[in-house]
């Protein structure tokens, strides 16, 4: 697996860039973030088509709304907190009411902001979201998923939101890897443990699967970056796969991607053992991604520690 550089945010901007070279009507709305955001080739590159509305969430949803109904293609860019906190409800009634062409890309999202606190993580920003009718919601895992995500969402006028993390995180995938909108990925098979991960958990789920595939267990990994519509068909091949089931994401426990698998295999009466590592329900400890994942266990190691409890079991 080789190391990559550029943040999924990154990618985003790349396709973006590339996109607008002979699409006029795409335009990136900020809130202030468009540093943070990595967008500056895009504002160097196409300054007409950029908006920055400042601090102001609320207005940076509605304006882009008003965009959308204009003809426009908007992208809707802040940090995931701020999105999906201060202007829920005109995601919910400009947006999604509306049905608006507006893609919504929460940059910085989980706990990316490490030691800035509750008031910069977004660990229920999947709840907000999918709750709400006709919105989409994409967790991408790579900065090549992020592209091609976004080169999708360009084809189609629904709204959707996009989660991306803040730092750099390792290429799952590569130029010639196929993906298929609104599909899981596997990344590897298995059959003792399964392991059902987005956004950045499914690099750490598949570090899991190597150290678990040491110790002689074999471990099916999803990328299920689509949590809405959520892949049902690969949650039940998964599950109709392997002995024991593992959900893995950075968010809490109430209404993320565990509750979406435990619902439909409630839904489907299928019955294995099946456990979710989240975010606890509390503020979690300050320090940097890496030092939050290893104190819940959401890195390589205690997932790995969780999957060969669960197979014991």
């Amino acid at each position: 697996m080789a190391e990559n550089k550029v943040p999924n945010k990154k990618a985003i901007c790349d396709a973006l860039v590339q996109a607008a070279k002979t699409d006029r009507d795409i335009v990136v709305l900020c809130s202030d973030s468009r540093g943070s955001a990595s967008f500056g080739e895009f504002i160097e590159q196409y300054p007409d088509q950029l908006v920055e509305v400042g601090i102001a969430e609320q207005d940076l949803v509605g304006v882009s709304a008003g965009l959308a109904r204009c003809g426009k293609k908007a992208f809707a860019v802040s940090p995931a907190c701020f999105l999906t906190t201060r202007s829920i409800e005109q995601v919910k009634v400009d947006v999604c009411y509306s049905h608006t062409n507006v893609k919504l890309i929460g940059i910085s999202g989980g706990i990316s902001y490490g030691a800035l606190g509750m008031s910069h993580h977004s660990a229920q920003d999947v709840a907000y979201t999918a709750s709400l009718p006709g919105m989409r919601v994409y967790l991408p895992s790579d900065r090549f998923q992020s592209y091609w995500l976004v080169q999708q969402l360009l084809q189609d006028t629904e709204p959707a939101y996009l989660r991306v993390g803040r730092s750099a995180v390792e290429d799952l995938y590569d130029e010639n890897t196929a993906f298929e909108l609104n599909r899981a990925k596997l990344v590897q098979d298995g059959t003792d443990l399964g392991i059902i991960a987005c956004g950045e958990m499914v690099q750490q789920a598949a570090a899991a699967a190597r150290i678990l595939g040491e110790q002689g267990i074999s471990c099916r990994v999803v990328d299920m970056y689509c949590l809405k519509p959520i892949d049902r068909a690969q949650v039940l091949e998964t599950a109709r796969s392997v002995g024991a089931l593992l959900t893995v994401e950075e968010h809490v426990r109430a209404g993320g991607l565990g509750s979406m698998v435990c619902q439909i295999l409630c839904e489907e009466g299928i019955s294995l053992p099946v456990r979710c590592l989240t975010l606890p329900d509390e503020p979690v400890i300050a320090g940097n991604s890496a030092q939050v994942f290893a104190h819940y266990g959401l890195d390589g190691e205690g997932i790995a520690r969780k999957g060969k409890e669960l197979v014991k079991e």
